[in-house]
């Protein structure tokens, strides 16, 4: 049951019988993949209680601030997984979000009225924030398949009309120091699918090699924390679920303290030619040091 961040704090130390159940710091790294939300967290309005003693699961109502001033009340579970397929500094406050849309993002949420001490708690009543754990909810009727993806069978890939651009300029230096090393196949964007993602029966990975049917993704937090975290994650894994259905692999490259999804995913700080070196070896591990050497340029 969602609580007040005092409450909360007041039953951990009963339980755990002691004045401060969690030093701070103690989940420091774990917030470290959430700057934006860090920096949201304010520091006067939530029992003197640092962001880094409370657990980024915790069902525990926090107060926030976002860059436009405006106060308002969420979960850590809530912060994290922002709807939208667009992350927009905007998108994090729900007063910011009418504003823009003209719809609530989360009505459950609790903002403070017009007028309000900014040093008092904003008031949290049941009327003013329902279902506090619920995402907003969507319609059961799915939307509409696209009709571009070629009728190939499940596995196969191939240059999409629908797949966008590289995402940054480092995906796309690792797109040519990859393909400059291994004598595949290049321009292929898609793979085709079993089973619609989204809209498509295609996924877009990264990086798709199609004699090795290994696809690479290159997984970031994003200028503002919030990419291949919380509902997008979720996103990730069932990306990776239809690849592997379909018979290929999936290595991703996970920076800024991202954890690992699948079996073959790597750990980096940054890109660089030694990155090319990794992901051989990881290719090797899937498919064999024989069919990987015999590509290698």
């Amino acid at each position: 049951m969602t609580e007040r961040v005092e409450l909360w704090w007041a039953r951990r130390q009963f339980s755990r019988g002691a004045d401060v159940p969690y030093a701070i710091g103690t989940y420091r790294e774990a917030w470290a993949a959430y700057p934006a939300v860090a920096r949201q967290y304010h520091p006067d309005l939530n029992a003197g209680i640092a962001l880094s003693q409370i657990p980024p699961a915790a069902d525990v109502l926090l107060r926030w601030q976002c860059d436009a001033g405006h106060l308002f009340a969420a979960t850590p579970t809530e912060q994290r997984s922002r709807p939208g397929r667009v992350r927009r500094r905007s998108a994090w406050c729900p007063e910011c979000l009418e504003a823009a849309t003209g719809r609530g993002a989360f009505p459950a949420l609790a903002l403070l009225p017009p007028g309000a001490d900014a040093s008092s708690p904003p008031p949290i009543t049941s009327s003013s924030r329902a279902a506090p754990s619920r995402a907003p909810r969507r319609s059961a009727r799915p939307g509409p398949i696209c009709e571009k993806t070629p009728d190939v069978p499940s596995g196969t890939s191939f240059a999409s009309v629908c797949a966008p651009q590289p995402a940054s300029a480092a995906e796309a230096l690792l797109h040519e120091r990859l393909f400059g090393a291994l004598a595949v196949t290049r321009g292929h964007t898609a793979v085709r699918v079993s089973r619609p993602f989204f809209e498509h029966r295609e996924v877009w990975p990264d990086l798709v090699l199609p004699e090795l049917r290994i696809a690479v993704e290159y997984d970031t937090i994003g200028r503002f924390g919030l990419e291949h975290v919380g509902a997008r994650e979720d996103s990730d894994r069932r990306k990776d679920r239809l690849l592997r259905e379909a018979g290929w692999e999936v290595v991703r490259l996970r920076s800024g303290k991202l954890e690992k999804l699948g079996p073959h995913d790597l750990q980096i700080t940054s890109t660089g030619p030694r990155t090319v070196g990794l992901l051989l070896d990881a290719f090797r591990s899937i498919r064999g040091s024989l069919l990987i050497d015999a590509y290698a340029t």
